[in-house]
């Protein structure tokens, strides 16, 4: 890493960072056009980072959003964290990234135009496929420069995920990062072979996945946990001055999770929404019946816990996933934090929503 990694060290100029070959040096705030590949029409495709230099030391956070082209939410959460007042006040350098897939971000697709996974292409190769080479340029201007990283994102096409944060909860500091942003729940996910986390793990920078929303759609509730969850992390670090509002509930920690699955092709009709509480064979999820309604299958809950993705689209085959549940020791506790955490973001003075920003 480019920057130190101690988070404590208080006082001090901050240091000058280079970012496409420019200098941005402290006090500044710049957006710089990270230059990429050309498309096939010979036009000139870049990568923009907005960069904000603060004046005295601290951490480089990177925050990130669509390496998958059509998870759209985060664009919106940076563009509301940018107008944040309080980062005028900012101490260390924050390193903004809304659109990191430009290609899938332009088709609303996904993927790259060669169909590889962006996520599955780290930490990536100046010679290898279109993805290998725009995940080697995210890794070299911005991943190597920082000390810690949120990457924003959503469910798939037609899939809800509750606000939750994934991530490597083994590591001390990560873990530290998870219970500031203040979802009402952290899932404790794997490294992935080629996926973003994994690579900068190996960088030792400390990384936090944001899912929250659905592809290719604005939530407002998720936007707004997002950018109240970046906020609290960088008030974690030293970034951002205190506040003095009281700090959310202790986030619950799944101890795994799993998808529900479809046993038949058919019309889905879900009984369920996203945040709730089920109960092993108890609760029923939902139906899938034929468009006539001759035959309908139930789906009962084949565990105890919080449903934390949905299946929006009611057209499903046999095998889809339609629910995620997630598994806690304390089902209640984990249903009453996503209620508060819901009526916190809900609530009429919320300083994060688009029409006033004040902290």
């Amino acid at each position: 890493m480019a920057a130190e990694s101690d988070t404590t060290r208080a006082g001090g100029r901050n240091n000058s960072i280079t970012i496409g070959g420019i200098e941005i040096k402290p006090g500044e705030r710049r957006t710089i056009d990270v230059k990429g590949s050309k498309l096939y029409t010979h036009t000139p495709i870049s990568m923009p980072v907005q960069v904000l230099c603060g004046r005295q030391h601290g951490p480089v956070l990177f925050v990130s959003a669509a390496i998958h082209g059509d998870e759209i939410n985060g664009v919106e959460i940076i563009r509301r964290l940018l107008k944040v007042p309080a980062l005028k006040r900012l101490k260390g350098t924050l390193l903004a990234v809304p659109v990191v897939n430009l290609h899938g971000f332009i088709n609303q697709s996904r993927y790259l135009p060669d169909r590889r996974d962006l996520n599955r292409s780290f930490p990536g190769s100046q010679k290898g496929s279109l993805a290998g080479r725009l995940a080697r340029l995210f890794m070299t201007e911005i991943v190597n420069q920082s000390t810690h990283g949120i990457d924003l994102h959503t469910g798939a096409i037609h899939r809800f995920n509750l606000p939750q944060i994934r991530a490597n909860l083994d590591d001390d500091e990560t873990m530290r990062m998870a219970k500031a942003f203040g979802t009402p729940v952290i899932l404790n996910s794997e490294l992935r072979d080629g996926s973003l986390r994994e690579a900068a793990s190996q960088k030792q920078v400390p990384i936090l996945l944001y899912e929250a929303g659905e592809a290719l759609r604005f939530d407002e509730f998720s936007i707004r946990g997002g950018v109240n969850g970046i906020i609290r992390v960088m008030r974690e670090l030293g970034m951002l001055p205190t506040s003095r509002k009281a700090a959310p509930p202790e986030p619950v920690m799944a101890r795994s999770s799993a998808w529900v699955r479809a046993l038949q092709s058919g019309i889905f009709r879900a009984f369920v929404s996203e945040g709730e509480r089920v109960s092993k064979d108890q609760t029923l999820l939902g139906v899938v019946s034929d468009p006539f309604g001759e035959s309908e299958k139930e789906i009962w809950a084949p565990s105890s816990g919080i449903v934390i993705g949905l299946l929006k689209l009611p057209l499903v085959n046999e095998g889809d996933a339609v629910y995620h549940i997630a598994h806690f020791y304390r089902t209640d506790i984990a249903a009453d934090r996503v209620e508060t955490y819901q009526e916190s973001l809900d609530a009429d003075d919320y300083p994060y929503a688009d029409q006033g920003l004040a902290i």
